[in-house]
């Protein structure tokens, strides 16, 4: 297939473009290498690809309209991957015009070339932080979601929402993606596992918030793509089980529409996830213990019993495995 996917020098879109790759779809990439972050960590992704004879790059940022035009009238995909955000939940704290930029009018271009081009199925990705105030664990794609803690969450319900009344109104297909923690080789330099990785090689303190009480369902990787590209596969249709006196949130009878969680369903303490990370390393941590933050939540568990029904699949790669390979990666990628 000819497969556009946004966020390609990212940490989850440069690893779905190579699997895309090496399975024989052709891949426009779309990414404008924005400095939240590292560029020559996004720069060594990209070239892990770049050159391949199925993969076409286009420079360009979301919220620029007509390059986002011209790139579907010019390349016509037939399947859409939308993994480009400004991602960070503290970020948006003295950023917030970014979010709105990159994560809604940037969807809107998206969602409207899909609709002027007949693409056959849209997947984008949303987020955890979407269930905010919401206690019930595990969490389910069939509760509600109406109560964000950030504006990245809000940013992303934003586009769950926004992604229904296209998909009604335009009978776009789309498929929305709830990740939980992702971590693993060539991650983003913002997230726990390489703050913490960098700081113990230094000898430094972390700084581990909630005093490591908190439980995350981090998933690895190699598991968030496959679901990805099983999803994807999968074009969704209209619920026909479906009631709107009572809707179910994570499905739709007026739409072709679906909710995904990916998550692995084995959540793990912090404090767990710090000690498997000083094995990996060889060496303790200094820990600076601080209570929880403001627009985080205390604990996330992943119930992906759609996923497994649906595709036929469930994350399964364990958190100790996958801290082992991140920390060879970052040890070579580093030296």
């Amino acid at each position: 297939m000819k497969i556009l996917v946004t966020g390609t020098a990212g940490f989850i879109g440069s690893h779905l473009c190579m699997r895309l790759l090496e399975r024989g779809d052709h891949v426009i990439g779309i990414d404008n290498l924005s400095d939240y972050y590292d560029v020559n960590l996004k720069k060594a992704r990209l070239a892990r690809f770049a050159d391949h004879p199925n993969y076409t790059h286009i420079h360009a940022d979301l919220a620029n309209r007509a390059a986002i035009e011209a790139a579907f009238a010019t390349h016509k995909p037939q399947r859409v991957v939308n993994l480009a955000a400004q991602a960070g939940v503290r970020y948006a704290a003295t950023n917030p015009h970014v979010y709105v930029d990159t994560n809604v009018v940037g969807f809107l271009h998206i969602l409207e070339g899909c609709r002027h081009h007949g693409v056959e199925h849209l997947v984008f990705a949303s987020t955890s932080s979407v269930y905010g105030a919401n206690l019930a664990m595990p969490f389910s794609e069939h509760q509600p979601t109406e109560h964000p803690l950030t504006l990245y969450a809000a940013s992303k319900k934003a586009n769950e929402q926004m992604a229904h009344s296209y998909a009604h109104l335009y009978d776009i297909p789309s498929t929305g993606l709830r990740f939980f923690t992702v971590y693993g080789p060539w991650g983003r330099p913002d997230m726990a596992l390489f703050l913490f990785t960098k700081a113990i090689l230094a000898g430094e303190p972390i700084k581990v918030f909630n005093h490591g009480k908190h439980k995350r369902s981090f998933t690895y990787i190699d598991d968030i793509v496959e679901g990805v590209i099983r999803t994807l596969d999968k074009v969704p249709g209209k619920d026909a089980n479906w009631n709107g006196r009572a809707p179910d949130p994570g499905t739709s009878g007026v739409a072709p529409y679906r909710i995904y969680n990916i998550g692995n369903e084995q959540p793990v303490e912090l404090l767990r996830y710090v000690e498997i990370l000083e094995q990996c390393l060889g060496k303790k941590a200094i820990m600076e213990m601080l209570p929880l933050q403001a627009g985080d939540v205390p604990d996330t568990e992943a119930d992906v019993s759609a996923l497994i029904e649906n595709v036929g699949y469930r994350p399964a790669v364990s958190v100790e495995e996958g801290v082992a390979n991140f920390v060879r990666w970052y040890q070579v990628y580093y030296a």
